[in-house]
């Protein structure tokens, strides 16, 4: 059973998997604080100065001027300013996937598109040749 699972984990496919799990992990951390630090306070400003980390509904009667308060005060909040900056950052996730995959089906195109090297002759051929060519000395 040991050696049936190293055959399983270190087949091809489980350590390409792993690999692109981890730079998935790393792309991720990436694309979150394009979002969270470059596209977020532009768009926030031109809303109004809205800090979207900063939009929440509490759940109760009192009011907080930050998320940070009302979680340090206890109080149950819906953070649908940062489901916006996580809907964002999928997107941009999305859309830089798509195109990572795009460029690689055009380059598989591309070698399936390269022409084919001719096939070696039959051996029949070869012989038919050798024959031809003795013919043609003799003649």
């Amino acid at each position: 059973m040991l050696k049936e699972f190293k055959d399983f984990a270190m087949r091809g496919n489980v350590v390409d998997l792993a690999v692109g799990f981890i730079l998935g992990g790393a792309f991720s951390t990436i694309v979150r604080s394009l979002v969270n630090d470059i596209l977020m306070p532009p768009l926030g400003l031109a809303l109004g100065g809205v800090d979207f980390t900063n939009l929440f509904i509490t759940l109760g009667d009192a009011e907080y001027e930050t998320l940070a308060a009302a979680q340090e005060a206890g109080a149950a909040t819906i953070n649908y300013g940062m489901f916006i900056n996580n809907v964002i950052a999928f997107i941009i996730l999305a859309f830089a996937l798509f195109l990572i995959i795009k460029g690689m089906n055009s380059m598989k195109k591309k070698e399936e598109e390269a022409p084919a090297a001719p096939p070696a002759p039959s051996k029949e051929e070869v012989l038919l040749t050798e024959i031809r060519d003795l013919l043609a000395k003799k003649a």
